[in-house]
């Protein structure tokens, strides 16, 4: 099976336009996987607000990443979500059931201690035959 990685260039590489040390999705074979993506705007900034604003962003950037790879959220079997405080839990779901309103993905969501500026990180998996 080959890996080939996905053209990043939709949304921002990071604070300062810095490269990221990571690759932001890569395909193989019929899977895309996206790495983790957390609330920052197309300045390069952590978007202002709690963990309704920052969900809704951290999502528009798991869209782009996604439709670079010609997926979209409909593709998506499998989210991985970090949030920083696990009282934001209740919010952060609501905002996540309007994402998928039918047929879930499965899901696993924890708490992270190590978020610095962020309230969420999303990871996906997506399965789009080629």
């Amino acid at each position: 099976m080959s890996k080939e990685k996905v053209i990043y260039g939709a949304v921002p590489s990071g604070a300062g336009g810095q490269r990221l040390p990571f690759s932001p999705a890569i395909r193989a074979g019929d899977f895309v996987f996206i790495s983790g993506q957390v609330a920052m705007n197309d300045k390069g900034e952590i978007e202002y607000g709690g963990i309704e604003a920052q969900t809704r962003q951290t999502f528009r950037n798991v869209e782009r990443v996604l439709g670079l790879a010609g997926c979209s959220l409909q593709d998506v079997v499998k989210v991985t979500v970090w949030l920083d405080d696990t009282r934001d839990f209740w919010t952060f779901n609501r905002v996540y059931q309007e994402y998928f309103p039918e047929n879930p993905p499965t899901r696993s969501c924890v708490q992270a201690s190590m978020m610095v500026d962020c309230k969420v990180e999303i990871e996906v998996v997506a399965y789009k035959p080629l």
